[in-house]
């Protein structure tokens, strides 16, 4: 028992020092948030400690309206913390990454699987609904991209669906606020067995072999592999 309340301890200092590091991040984007949240208190506390008035139970719709009104500033602190977080992330390289890293269980998320020299990237995200490919960056850059990792796709699963999309805010782009919840919206199509075979698979292709350009044909005569395996 003391074990235990020593560590609950040391977790409550940790979990208010995120709380307010949280706050002061999210003022930076949002400078009203305190007032709105503090708003969104009192109003709530207020509406319910009079009805509880009107009812001659101020007491028992005192605590509950003190409870539900910590529950809704909660709430309403938790989406602007989460939309200053995003607006901060919008346009920077490997934004979709982090919001990938926080996509929930049952899925598998493999970051940068393709890169341009301009930072266009291409990220991976297995699932029940087969195998997504996230793009960001150039449009006019990223398609190309994200079709040349289809193929190579198809070529050893060509029985997995295989989804891609393309973050940013123009025409037919997924915001990226909203990369979570186009993922979870997908049609489910595999089970957790199959989901493995695509893992195991995809992890012995390995993602830096299958982005290595390999000459075809065979090596002409005189030419050597240098130690390493890497061709000079």
């Amino acid at each position: 028992m003391a074990r235990k309340s020593n560590a609950e301890t040391a977790a409550n200092p940790g979990r208010l020092k995120q709380i307010a590091l949280t706050y002061k991040m999210t003022r930076k984007a949002d400078p009203k948030v305190g007032l709105i949240v503090a708003g969104v208190g009192i109003v709530t506390f207020g509406v319910f400690l009079a009805i509880g008035f009107l009812i001659d139970h101020p007491v028992y719709l005192g605590i509950l309206g003190f409870l539900v009104a910590f529950l809704a500033m909660a709430i309403i602190f938790g989406r602007r913390a989460e939309t200053a977080a995003f607006g901060q992330m919008e346009g920077q390289p490997g934004a979709a990454a982090a919001v990938l890293d926080n996509v929930g269980r049952g899925w598998n998320t493999t970051p940068a699987v393709a890169m341009s020299k301009q930072q266009d990237i291409v990220h991976r995200a297995v699932g029940k609904a087969g195998v997504v490919l996230i793009g960001e960056g150039n449009p006019n850059r990223v398609k190309p991209m994200l079709a040349n990792e289809k193929k190579k796709l198809a070529r050893i699963m060509p029985d997995i669906p295989v989804h891609d999309f393309i973050v940013g805010k123009g025409e037919g782009e997924v915001p990226l606020k909203k990369v979570r919840t186009t993922l979870m919206k997908l049609p489910r199509v595999l089970s957790g067995p199959q989901i493995t075979q695509v893992n195991d698979k995809l992890r012995a292709m390995g993602d830096l072999l299958s982005n290595m350009p390999i000459p075809k044909g065979p090596m002409p005569k005189g030419m050597r592999m240098p130690r390493g395996g890497k061709m000079r």
